[in-house]
């Protein structure tokens, strides 16, 4: 009687697991398929080849995080969930930006930061989201890393975009930068970790600080090869895209890897407790 009634459920589990894949990937094909026409990507061309590498790439990630969402406690799966976000909207970005740089050879500057005002707090939210699933952590601690946020990609784009300055808005992201990174370490997020968070949690927790410092370094770097060495301007364009394409690739994915792995790993260390 028991396996009758549950069988019906597995089948809707598999379905919908199958549904949303489906759905995913035949709507990143379509795109695909409309970039593609729009522009012959040439195969000398490194940063186009650069642009499809992390587009594709975001497309597996997208579709891996969502199954995966079905894997893990009820508690894990809004941080699954938001993982998935990142990537889909990521890779949705990516296949026009891919289309802008090989049909004029120009950065898509608007696009890149339009992805990173969606993708970026989202990450932050992340820190939040881990944090939640074991223990009550105060508002505070959201709305200090989304101020972190906003002040960073705000001044990037100032400069970026020719409102502002390179330099004066190259030090405004900076200072927004540090201040998460200290909310992250020194701050309240920081010490509920250390003082609440068990030991799988606070290593995804610090391998995410790692990614924030070390992996979010890339950017300023990009930033400068972008526009403050006094390279041509094709050269500075090539320097910048390059560069920043490999920090999506490595922030996104491998900040969702992270909490796929504590989040599985927490959800099978319940069953077996409950067992």
């Amino acid at each position: 009687m028991n396996n009758a009634i549950k069988a019906p459920e597995a089948f809707w589990t598999k379905a919908r697991m199958s549904a949303i894949a489906t759905s995913l990937i035949g709507g990143f094909l379509a795109l695909a398929s409309g970039a593609a026409a729009a522009g012959d990507l040439k195969q000398d061309d490194f940063v186009g080849i650069s642009f499809w590498i992390i587009s594709m790439t975001l497309v597996a990630a997208t579709v891996f995080f969502f199954l995966e969402r079905d894997r893990v406690s009820p508690k894990w799966k809004t941080s699954l969930s938001v993982s998935g976000l990142v990537t889909l909207v990521a890779a949705v970005h990516y296949f026009y930006m891919r289309d802008v740089w090989v049909n004029t050879g120009s950065t898509p500057t608007v696009f890149r930061y339009i992805d990173w005002m969606i993708t970026v707090p989202l990450l932050m939210i992340e820190f939040f989201l881990i944090l939640s699933a074991i223990t009550k952590v105060p508002t505070g601690v959201f709305w200090r890393l989304m101020v972190g946020t906003l002040v960073m990609l705000v001044g990037g784009y100032l400069g970026e975009a020719g409102y502002m300055q390179v330099l004066p808005a190259f030090i405004i992201g900076m200072a927004g930068w540090a201040f998460i990174i200290y909310e992250i370490y020194l701050g309240q997020a920081g010490k509920i970790n250390a003082d609440k968070a068990p030991a799988a949690v606070q290593s995804a927790f610090n391998a995410m600080r790692l990614i924030v410092v070390f992996g979010w370094s890339v950017y300023p770097i990009g930033y400068f090869f972008g526009y403050l060495t006094g390279a041509g301007p094709e050269q500075s364009a090539n320097a910048l895209n390059v560069i920043y394409n490999l920090a999506d690739l490595l922030n996104k994915v491998a900040f969702g890897l992270i909490i796929w792995a504590v989040a599985v790993g927490q959800s099978e260390s319940d069953k077996t407790a409950k067992a």
